[in-house]
């Protein structure tokens, strides 16, 4: 590790914490951040030379495998014609219309940056359409960090237990309530008192950031039904599971038809995008159509436009899901097996080929379930499985992905590691 240690002692010289992302920084399981010389498939190569099956993937974005050869031959083809525009060009209509012809709810889509831009724009468009203030999300749900959105939020926020929302104004926070995922009373108690004040309720449809979590019966159904009744806008931020779970995402996977929906990770195809997008009488509030501003230099650039076109027309091959299915299917019932055979027992949780290890024998529900985990055990398992070859997010609250990319003997070696590192680790 000498070259990622001596390039990390340089970045924390220059950049917040070494890192452009907390997360990275791996602080909570006490180890130094590998730095990524390249990627291949499903294998990541950092700065030593030192290789790895990967299951972080980007986070989710990289559902192909890393440098997927057609992929890059688009970017390559869009690099002769340029790198940005700052105006319209072809790419993002065809992308649009592959995004509207694959999720029953879109009816328009406006392109951005990043799933923090889909997800704060969303906010903004719903509160411009219900002239409302206030907005439901749940706990351990992370929706990127635009301020409304921090209260009580999964991913880095608790990686690294920071409380609350510090920067953010108590004004801005007053009008966020946040409640615990899959809890359908709680929700219904609150929507009975407050429904007509609220703006919006924002969900990720099988929560990614807390870990996985999978929605209990009847809970999508639910926020369906009261945020109808009260005129208020169901958001799904699907920026994880958008084209993850099925080509039509978690809404068509549970049969949930949102008003807005936020998009990100796989419609890039690897690079920097986001999304947002639904019924066309809520989006035609959008600026230039309507009031609601909302804008950005670099949004529809024609790399990512290109990217995503290309991903997005591969994940549409009859059998794709199916076998990513399989795939997945095969690892979570081997390191069910080896936790087993180890005699530590874990809870793994998976929805198509995103996958939770918690440490913890309590089943997941939710966000609190969540934190029962035994963060020492994972941070001991985090670096046993590292130093045999196997990257995971450095964090008991984020989710392994499995790519197309991964093959039997890959999901194979990553089983037999789980087990030898589950036999090491000491409770």
């Amino acid at each position: 590790m000498k070259n990622s240690i001596e390039l990390f002692n340089k970045a924390e010289k220059l950049i917040p914490g070494g890192v452009n992302s907390p997360v990275r920084a791996c602080k909570s399981v006490g180890a130094a951040p590998l730095f990524i010389e390249k990627g291949k498939g499903c294998k990541l190569f950092d700065a030593d030379g030192a290789e790895y099956i990967d299951y972080i993937g980007s986070w989710g974005t990289m559902i192909l495998g890393y440098n997927h050869p057609q992929v890059i031959k688009e970017i390559e083809k869009v690099l002769q014609r340029g790198t940005s525009f700052g105006a319209p060009c072809d790419l993002e209509v065809t992308l649009a219309e592959i995004i509207a012809n694959g999720v029953a709810s879109i009816d328009k889509i406006r392109m951005v940056n990043s799933g923090t831009e889909a997800t704060m724009s969303a906010i903004r468009l719903a509160r411009g359409y219900t002239k409302r203030d206030a907005i439901i999300k749940f706990d351990g749900c992370y929706h990127g960090h635009a301020d409304s959105l921090l209260v009580e939020a999964g991913s880095g926020v608790a990686t690294l237990s920071i409380p609350g929302s510090p920067g953010v104004p108590q004004s801005f926070a007053a009008h966020t309530i946040s409640l615990p995922y899959n809890d359908i009373k709680a929700f219904q108690e609150t929507m009975i008192k407050q429904g007509d004040k609220i703006a919006a309720v924002i969900v990720e449809p099988v929560a990614g950031n807390m870990g996985l979590v999978k929605p209990i019966p009847e809970f999508l159904e639910t926020l369906r039904e009261y945020t109808a009744k009260a005129g208020s806008v169901l958001i799904f931020d699907e920026v994880m599971t958008g084209f993850r779970l099925s080509f039509g995402g978690a809404q068509s996977l549970y049969g949930i038809t949102p008003d807005i929906t936020c998009f990100g990770k796989i419609i890039g195809g690897g690079l920097p995008v986001g999304a947002y997008g639904g019924k066309d009488k809520i989006m035609s509030q959008v600026a230039p159509s309507g009031p609601i501003y909302q804008a950005g230099t670099l949004s529809g650039n024609p790399l990512a436009m290109a990217a995503g076109i290309k991903t997005l027309s591969l994940l549409q091959k009859p059998d794709f899901y199916q076998k990513l299915e399989e795939k997945s299917a095969y690892l979570e019932n081997g390191i069910k097996t080896a936790s087993q055979k180890a005699e530590f027992p874990i809870f793994v949780s998976r929805a198509g080929s995103m996958l939770g290890i918690f440490f913890t024998e309590k089943e997941v529900k939710n966000f609190a379930d969540a934190k029962t985990s035994n963060l020492k055990a994972f941070a001991q398992f985090y670096k046993k499985m590292r130093d045999k070859g196997i990257y995971i997010a450095p964090s008991q609250f984020e989710t392994l992905f499995i790519s197309a990319a991964h093959q039997k003997e890959d999901i194979d070696a990553t089983i037999k590691a789980v087990y030898e590192c589950l036999t090491q680790v000491k409770i």
